[in-house]
């Protein structure tokens, strides 16, 4: 198991105390785009998505956030195996 799936897999079993940064970071490995506009959201966006992701960048990021953004990764994984 790669290392960004071991990460994944902590953020679905515990959605609390992730950090902005660490979202980003799995994002690019997944190939999601990562926009921050100057404001205080962070947008997450790839070809496969119908809708974006927007993420308030301050701390803490509730769980809510985490886990719709643990669902369109795996979303993402899915439409992979599919291939």
């Amino acid at each position: 198991m790669a290392k960004r799936e071991k990460t994944l897999q902590k953020m679905k079993a515990n959605p609390k105390d992730w950090r902005i940064e660490q979202l980003e970071t799995l994002a690019e490995q997944y190939g999601v785009a990562v926009r921050k506009t100057g404001g205080s959201h962070v947008v997450f966006d790839h070809d496969d998505w119908v809708e974006l992701l927007c993420v308030p960048a301050h701390r803490p990021i509730k769980p809510v956030y985490i886990k719709r953004f643990v669902a369109l990764i795996e979303r993402l994984e899915v439409d992979d195996e599919d291939a």
